[in-house]
């Protein structure tokens, strides 16, 4: 998954050729889509996100800059979209539905006590990080879940560094608190 990689990929769809943007789809689905789910708390609506954002993302194929990752480009646009849809629909009815969710802890020979464990231990960490407002859940997705730097998040959300490591800064703060009073957790 390299920068060279995607690149030579983007040449093949600028020429035409079908199989480079399905090889995008397929290697960034699955995080553009986690990603949109955690922005927008619904998988219907962060399925539309995604889908909006890869076409948005192929017709602006020969306007991206091969200087950066494709990927920062690519969630640039998602983010975008997520911020476009929370402008139109409410927060406050956006629901989350926690079936859409699911956990599969990895296959080990650790015992079923060990895994109902760690899977607790997600969803509370899950529901930690939803609780936080957007700007600093999406800062920390992409930080921590999306594993991007300071400047890629900067790119990606069009604010100053200092802004993200001050987000990073106040969304970790948020959470300390808000797991030593487990009751502030809105679920």
């Amino acid at each position: 998954m390299t920068k060279n990689n995607d690149y030579s990929l983007i040449q093949a769809c600028l020429r035409g050729e079908a199989f480079g943007f399905e090889e995008l789809l397929n290697r960034y689905k699955n995080r553009i889509f986690s990603f949109a789910m955690r922005m927008v708390k619904n998988s219907e609506d962060a399925e539309d996100i995604a889908h909006e954002a890869f076409i948005k993302a192929f017709r602006s194929l020969n306007s991206y800059n091969s200087d950066y990752p494709f990927i920062t480009w690519l969630f640039k646009i998602t983010h975008n979209k997520c911020l476009d849809f929370l402008r139109v629909k409410k927060p406050n009815i956006i629901s989350f539905d926690d079936d859409n969710v699911h956990f599969e802890p990895e296959d080990t020979n650790d015992s079923p006590e060990k895994a109902l464990n760690l899977k607790i231990e997600y969803e509370e960490a899950e529901n930690l990080l939803m609780s936080l407002p957007l700007l600093y859940r999406e800062t920390l997705l992409l930080q921590y879940r999306e594993d991007m730097t300071c400047k890629q998040i900067s790119e990606i959300m069009g604010i100053p560094e200092g802004t993200v490591k001050i987000r990073l800064f106040r969304g970790k703060a948020m959470i300390k608190e808000r797991f030593k009073t487990p009751e502030n957790i809105t679920r």
